[in-house]
């Protein structure tokens, strides 16, 4: 699924440092025979319902399994490396996974397997230097993420650092060559080319919050419309002890049309959120806007973990470009050594849209997982309802049910 030339690079220098270690010094042996190896599975059944799908089929369903084995050398001088493959089966492949040409909603998990990570990393200066095929988390994913709900996740071909060096403060930098997205290079959708920087700087020195600063600097050259300049600011912080614990976070951000996209507008991005934790459960209100630019185009998360946000059914991928108000509530906890979490979205548009409606209909879900060592189960279900039919949104259930095991 993801070949290219970079990566083809990036295994021979892999494997001649392997090689060349195995040969020259006991040291180096020694942090290859001390390396790590892991193997993980997750079997998922997917159900989805999905009311007027233009295909005619309006139900499908879907079992898969993801297979995941990686290794990790012990550090030498401050030299790491790691090599992750994942196998993605599916036990009937008739759904629609975006390439196989099946009609019928959705499920983003295509066959197929791949070298998902492979990196050289050096430490030294309170500075992590990274090369390769990499995952990239910053912040809560909002803005760049790796996808991890779909079987194939995303990770980024790119050359990233991160320093430590200033107290409480951690700098991050990473240019982007290319974006392995969820759906692999066979699909349509399939990975997109970049010259891309992101910039990142987080300071945890105050009692009261911790406050990231950042630059997302998008050149996508496969999807000229994902182009983009985004700036922001977020502060988020917890006060309080066991018994009563409060939480807060409030994010703004800026983007407009960048490099080669075609489309010229700015948006802004505005969140806030409050919540309590009392007696071990938490409970959060969040108000999340992603602006429109008087319906030309809206604030957009192409790198985003996006079915975190909007709601898990997934109708909210793409800001529309009325754009979206998203107004939801939280509650998590613990019961029976099980982890519970619900959550009730309302969604309107920024601006009307051409006849004049805004309501983009709500969702409710839920989501039950329990760990047993090394396993797991993870019961979710989800359910939206349409608002206004001029925005050609239809009434869609999801239901997951999934089994985890990590060695």
């Amino acid at each position: 699924m993801k070949k290219n030339g970079f990566l083809f690079t990036l295994l021979v220098a892999v494997c001649s440092i392997i090689y060349s270690t195995a040969l020259h010094a006991d040291t180096l042996t020694d942090a290859i025979e001390k390396g790590e190896v892991k193997l993980s599975f997750r079997l998922r059944y997917e159900d989805v319902d999905q009311d007027n799908h233009p295909s005619g089929e309006d139900s499908t369903d879907a079992v898969t399994v993801r297979t995941r084995l990686n290794y990790k050398t012990a550090a030498f001088n401050g030299l790491t490396g790691f090599i992750e493959m994942d196998d993605v089966t599916a036990a009937d492949n008739d759904y629609n996974d975006t390439i196989n040409g099946n009609k019928g909603p959705v499920i983003a998990d295509p066959e197929g397997t791949e070298v998902n990570q492979v990196w050289l990393n050096y430490n030294n200066f309170d500075t992590d230097f990274k090369w390769g095929r990499q995952r990239i988390i910053l912040d809560n994913a909002r803005f760049v993420g790796n996808v991890g709900w779909r079987q194939n996740g995303q990770t980024y071909d790119a050359f990233s650092i991160t320093n430590k060096s200033l107290q409480d403060t951690t700098l991050f930098y990473a240019r982007v060559s290319n974006v392995n997205r969820i759906f692999g290079e066979n699909s349509a959708g399939g990975d997109h080319n970049h010259e891309t920087d992101l910039i990142n700087i987080n300071y945890t020195g105050l009692p009261f919050a911790t406050i990231t600063v950042y630059g997302y600097l998008l050149d996508n050259d496969d999807a000229a419309t994902t182009s983009s300049d985004t700036f922001g600011v977020r502060v988020a912080g917890t006060s309080g002890d066991d018994t009563l614990k409060i939480h807060y976070a409030v994010e703004f951000a800026d983007q407009s049309d960048a490099a080669n996209n075609t489309v010229s507008y700015d948006a802004n991005y505005l969140m806030a959120e409050g919540g309590i934790t009392c007696t071990g459960i938490t409970t959060k209100l969040t108000y999340e806007v992603l602006e429109s630019d008087s319906g030309v185009k809206a604030f957009q998360t192409p790198l985003a973990t996006l079915h975190k946000w909007q709601g898990w059914t997934d109708k909210f991928l793409g800001t529309p470009n009325e754009g979206i108000n998203d107004i939801y509530l939280s509650a998590s906890g613990k019961f029976a050594g099980a982890k519970l979490m619900a959550v009730f979205h309302q969604y309107t548009s920024d601006v009307d849209n051409a006849s004049g409606d805004d309501d983009l209909g709500d969702e409710w879900s839920f989501v039950v997982t329990r760990k047993f060592d090394r396993y797991g189960l993870q019961l979710k279900y989800s359910s939206y309802s349409a608002g206004n039919s001029t925005f050609g949104l239809t009434d869609t259930d999801k239901l997951w049910l999934s089994a985890m095991a990590n060695f």
